[in-house]
């Protein structure tokens, strides 16, 4: 059996974007599952455009991604000869030919057919030239390209697509293409072919904007005696606007390092990746790595494109609604002491790690993960929205301290005296806690619920969370009765 071969070939002019890192992870779920190899291929042919600085990103977004590769990376300019020596094979068999027609003939030819309502391409006027004829041109120090000769043929020619059924055109709708510029730098179209070719691709998972150079790939294939490689080709990715998304267009909030720098859990991002344009069948949305590659196929790429709902001007909910909640989702599920790993990452970030937290301290961190994390949406929310529970320079936010505390002019007393009555207790378990709490409510003659709300915004700066009592026991005695004291400062 033939082994499964697939590539993902960004080129790098910039960072690793959502649409990129899907087609990615379309090629590492289908080598995965077939016991495949998955090559990385830096398509860099694009000397004026391309960056070290792009293809570490790249690189950098696939690792946090956990896309990994069996080859590679492999850098197309290191094969320009392959590229060259395959270009002049097809020259020397008579399947290309040297084109030295200028910019302006081919734009009055252009012109001209369009005013005559003609199908636009090349005319061949250089197609069937002398040996003679081009010498002579060449004498003259006339520039030119090469084109593939299109064979004349009747009929189509078509590829059976495993995303969109059989993908047919007219021979006679095909004009013959440049391969080689007249800088002798030869073209995507052919580059690419001849390193599947060479890397012996049997699958090419790629997007629908790519479609116009199959049919021509497929030309080129037979040209140089090669057979083809399964095509399958994904839907695009669109905004609300159902423009197509692209880094020029959307910025930063269409690139994988927006999503690691706002606390994504890589999995998570992963998992929703692969639902912009594939389904498994029935109404799963979560699936583990192993699910995924037991689960992902070929024929359950949707055929039509998929909507990225990003959200413009939302701090909270900045991005598309289905990303949070499957992120959401992972922080409230996932092992704690792999929940454990990541927090630290940013706590560190932050300077808000405490070296104890990995050594006598470590209960109480994994304890105090457990109980904060089923309200947050990211792990960038440890450190701000759990910042109290790691420092004691947290914010207050403003509509918590509207409601809950300013609301309230009688908090200024109640709230030190009930720190105060903390401090001597003897035991301060959550029963204890909560029935001073009450007592402290009822001598006030307020409801609990002012009492309890208004200490857990002096003490965590949020307007809601956990069990009040719960989160006493994490943030321990010393620190709730010096935060509760604090509480007339919020009302100068």
């Amino acid at each position: 059996m033939t082994e499964t071969r697939l590539r993902f070939p960004p080129s790098p002019t910039g960072y690793l974007h959502i649409g990129g890192a899907r087609t990615a992870l379309y090629n590492w779920l289908y080598a995965r599952k077939t016991g495949g190899k998955l090559i990385l291929r830096i398509e860099d042919t694009d000397v004026d455009r391309s960056s070290r600085d792009s293809i570490e990103g790249i690189l950098d977004g696939l690792q946090w991604l956990g896309i990994d590769w069996d080859e590679g990376p492999y850098f197309q300019t290191d094969f320009s000869n392959d590229h060259r020596s395959s270009a002049q094979e097809l020259l020397a068999n008579g399947k290309a030919y040297k084109c030295f027609c200028t910019k302006d003939e081919l734009d009055r030819k252009r012109e001209a057919a369009l005013a005559a309502k003609q199908v636009l391409g090349y005319d061949g006027s250089c197609r069937d030239l002398s040996g003679a004829e081009i010498a002579r041109k060449e004498a003259q120090g006339l520039a030119s390209v090469i084109r593939f000769k299109v064979p004349q043929r009747t009929g189509t020619i078509g590829y059976d697509d495993k995303v969109l059924g059989m993908i047919e055109s007219d021979y006679k709708e095909l004009d013959d293409f440049v391969i080689v510029r007249s800088n002798a730098q030869p073209l995507y179209l052919l580059c690419n072919v001849v390193d599947d070719i060479r890397d012996k691709i049997s699958h090419v998972i790629r997007g629908q904007d790519h479609m116009t150079n199959t049919i021509k790939q497929l030309l080129l294939y037979e040209a140089l005696e090669a057979p083809l490689p399964v095509f399958a080709h994904m839907p695009l990715t669109l905004d609300t606007k159902k423009a197509k998304i692209s880094k020029r267009s959307h910025g930063e909030i269409v690139a994988v390092h927006f999503y690691k720098e706002r606390g994504f859990i890589p999995w998570a991002f992963n998992n929703f990746l692969v639902l912009l344009g594939w389904s498994p069948g029935d109404d799963r949305e979560i699936f583990t790595r192993e699910e995924l590659i037991e689960a992902f196929s070929l024929e359950r790429i949707n055929r039509s494109s998929s909507i990225f709902n990003y959200r413009k001007g939302d701090e909270k909910f900045f991005t598309d609604p289905k990303a949070i909640a499957i992120n959401e989702h992972y922080l409230r599920t996932m092992d704690i002491s792999a929940l454990a790993e990541m927090v630290k990452f940013v706590l560190i970030k932050e300077n808000l790690w405490d070296v104890s937290y990995d050594k006598e301290k470590k209960q109480w961190y994994l304890d105090t993960l457990e109980l904060i994390r089923g309200r947050f949406h990211t792990l960038n929310d440890f450190t701000s929205m759990g910042r109290a529970y790691f420092a004691d320079d947290y914010i207050i936010e403003q509509k918590p301290l509207n409601k809950n505390i300013l609301k309230y002019a009688g908090l200024s007393t109640w709230l030190p005296k009930l720190g105060a009555e903390y401090e001597k207790m003897a035991s301060f378990s959550i029963d204890e806690t909560e029935r001073l709490a009450r007592e402290c409510a009822q001598q006030a003659d307020v409801k609990p619920g002012v009492i309890i709300n208004g200490m857990r915004t002096v003490v965590t700066g949020q307007l809601a969370g956990p069990s009040m009592f719960d989160i006493l026991q994490v943030i321990g005695r010393e620190k709730v009765v010096e935060r509760l004291k604090k509480t007339p400062q919020l009302y100068s």
